[in-house]
């Protein structure tokens, strides 16, 4: 659709009237026609800095991407949850590509990996309750600090500093020394 300076009544003079149906036009044809390319959420993360690196990853790759919603999280993490994450915002027609570069440079961890102790280290010790050898040692999830730790952070009214290690059974959630 074509706006000529006649469509436009009581804008100003004619020459006003000329320079706005150009400029109508201009953005009409050139910039939306341009932009159609849809955009999709392509993941969302709780951590702003490891969707700033996949974001940098893909940018360094060629490919437009940007975050949304990262400064909300950044401010107030309790609000992460509430809106979602930070989202990785990309085109539609790069997903397929973005896919086979993700799949390449991160493949999936398993959790293993997350320990402080390598699965050489942890191979010979099984669960106490129900034997499973899949296992880890690490930070307690259950009873984290002893009783002297406790009182001491309560006097000097500072969080807890000190946390009890133990194995930690995957399969039934059982931890042990």
């Amino acid at each position: 659709m074509e706006i000529r300076s006649a469509d436009l009544n009581g804008c100003g003079g004619d020459f006003d009237d000329i320079i706005i149906a150009n400029i109508y036009n201009f953005l009409n044809n050139n910039y939306f026609n341009a932009m159609s390319d849809k955009t999709i959420v392509h993941s969302t993360y709780y951590n702003s800095m490891e969707a700033n690196i996949i974001k940098s990853r893909l940018e360094d790759s060629g490919f437009a991407c940007f975050l949304a919603d990262e400064n909300v999280a950044t401010l107030n993490p309790l609000y992460n949850q509430a809106i979602g994450g930070v989202k990785l915002i990309v085109f539609e027609k790069d997903v397929l590509a973005i896919n086979e570069l993700l799949a390449i440079e991160y493949p999936v961890l398993d959790q293993q990996e997350f320990s402080e102790y390598t699965p050489e280290e942890t191979a010979g010790v099984a669960c106490e309750k129900c034997g499973s050898l899949n296992v880890s040692y690490g930070i307690a999830t259950q009873d984290k600090h002893s009783s002297l730790v406790k009182i001491l952070a309560l006097i000097l009214l500072v969080l807890p500093f000190f946390a009890k290690k133990c194995y930690h059974c995957y399969d039934c959630g059982y931890e042990f020394k």
